[in-house]
């Protein structure tokens, strides 16, 4: 391994997170239009990654700057991230609803975005992601996971953080359900809320903490060459 990295984590609403590598490059995940209802962020990034070629998850040009842009599966490395992209399709409808979910890595540091993931996947899935220390979780149903599916994710995933994303917000054109019966799925009373998540490789909780972000309306900084 590697020296020490620190992460931090912003959400914007829908699936949309920027993770910050402190003088590396800016990952944008799902950008989203105002289309859906909610004020669309003010974001720069230097890479972009694309679940789904929806309104809520696909607003590549809101995203100032010339980053490059994901939208499918493979292995990628730009600026000595690792990137690694999965289909996970629903095949339970026809046609598939195609999803891609993807995974960062940051030398001893590994994020997971779901996308909008409808399924509890199987073991070999689980097998290949390997030890994830934040996952990026759809919560509030419509075209994700359902409360209970998703505390079953985490409960075979296992991963150090868990932030709920894709869930019910004022102003949100989508039926969606709110964050609380995640939690409660979880058996979380009280959840820890954070405008940004920090995290440290040096620093991992012992056990799996749900972190519900605030979500941004301002983009503060500016992505990297």
């Amino acid at each position: 391994m590697k020296g020490g990295i620190n992460l931090e984590i912003t959400w914007y609403g829908q699936s949309c997170f920027r993770i910050v590598e402190r003088g590396r490059v800016t990952v944008i995940t799902d950008p989203f239009s105002s289309d859906i209802g909610l004020e669309t962020p003010r974001l720069k990034g230097d890479i972009v990654t694309i679940s789904h070629d929806t309104p809520g998850h696909n607003a590549v040009d809101v995203v100032k700057g010339t980053p490059r842009v994901l939208r499918g599966a493979g292995e990628y490395e730009i600026s000595n991230v690792f990137i690694t992209g999965i289909a996970t399709p629903d095949m339970k409808t026809i046609p598939p609803r195609q999803n891609i979910a993807y995974r960062f890595d940051y030398d001893n540091l590994s994020v997971l975005h779901l996308g909008d993931l409808t399924h509890v996947p199987d073991q070999s899935f689980v097998q290949l992601l390997g030890e994830i220390n934040v996952l990026m979780l759809p919560v509030g149903g419509g075209n994700g996971l359902r409360a209970p599916d998703a505390a079953e994710v985490v409960a075979l995933l296992e991963p150090h953080f868990v932030i709920p994303m894709h869930y019910a917000l004022p102003g949100l054109r989508l039926e969606l359900d709110p964050v609380e019966k995640f939690l409660k799925a979880m058996g979380v009373s009280k959840a820890l809320e954070a405008e940004t998540l920090k995290v440290s490789s040096s620093e991992l909780p012992e056990q799996t903490q749900v972190i519900v972000l605030s979500p941004s309306r301002v983009e503060t900084g500016a992505a990297t060459a």
